[in-house]
């Protein structure tokens, strides 16, 4: 009988779902394990590596596409540094352009806080049926768009 741990402990160890390694191994991200007699995955250490690799590079932001990139990378060795430093770089440069676009949202959401909290003070006996002109922003904004892709 083939020597091994079973999926569930290996879900155990990695923290990772039953699912998603079944879906690591069916889109070839980790080679498929021996099977026991009775038609159970059993992992070695090197497939339990595989899968913490990959758990990493995701935690570093790389796609599954990129990670299939560096475990190639890891395992052929030879020059693989500079190809690697050129996939950090242009993660790096994603993240950076992430970053411009989350910090351009958190000032538009300060903005329209700020006008909501100045418009509820400044309306504070108003009727309830009356609009938040920040809903009527949106829905003017939506009604620009909608136009201009008609």
């Amino acid at each position: 009988m083939a020597q091994g741990i079973q999926i569930g402990k290996v879900a155990e160890q990695t923290r990772l779902s039953i699912d998603t390694i079944r879906f690591y191994q069916k889109i070839g991200l980790v080679k498929q394990p021996a099977r026991s007699e009775g038609g159970f995955r059993l992992f070695t250490d090197v497939e339990i590596k595989d899968l913490l690799f990959i758990q990493k590079a995701q935690e570093l932001g790389f796609s599954l596409t990129e990670i299939k990139q560096l475990s190639i990378l890891n395992q052929e060795h030879d020059h693989a540094c500079s190809q690697v430093r050129n996939l950090l770089k242009s993660k790096l440069r994603d993240v950076r352009e992430k970053v411009t676009q989350l910090l351009r949202l958190e000032a538009e959401l300060n903005k329209a806080l700020r006008k909501c909290n100045r418009d509820l003070r400044s309306h504070q006996g108003s009727i309830h049926g009356e609009c938040c002109p920040v809903l009527e922003a949106l829905e003017r904004e939506s009604m620009k768009t909608g136009s201009r892709r008609s």
